[in-house]
């Protein structure tokens, strides 16, 4: 259940990362209050997860998720630069999630 949760938080981390680019500069209301919203939930859900997973593992696994998903995203919807070294340096921060992963128990 810790894994699910940290999932679920980092993919908050990533909706209020983009999220980030809707608020001109915190200047839209709507923007700003469900960026706030996304932040608070990212970090409620890891603190979670951290009452039950070791605190390295859990906080480099969100932020790897948010990374991940920060710069998928941003190539999607912000047309950012798919070059094959961005790409590669993303697969090996998957590879690090994973590899944590694996090598910690429960």
């Amino acid at each position: 259940m810790a894994w699910v949760v940290l999932v679920v938080a980092g993919c908050f981390e990533v909706g209020w990362a983009i999220g980030l680019k809707y608020t001109e500069g915190f200047t839209r209301l709507w923007p700003t209050v469900g960026v706030a919203l996304a932040l608070i939930s990212s970090l409620r859900l890891l603190g979670l997860a951290m009452t039950m997973l070791p605190v390295s593992t859990a906080y480099a696994i969100w932020v790897g998720i948010g990374t991940v998903g920060t710069v998928i995203l941003g190539i999607a919807f912000f047309g950012e630069a798919a070059n094959v070294a961005r790409l590669v340096s993303v697969a090996l921060i998957v590879a690090g999630i994973v590899g944590l992963k694996l090598a910690t128990p429960g």
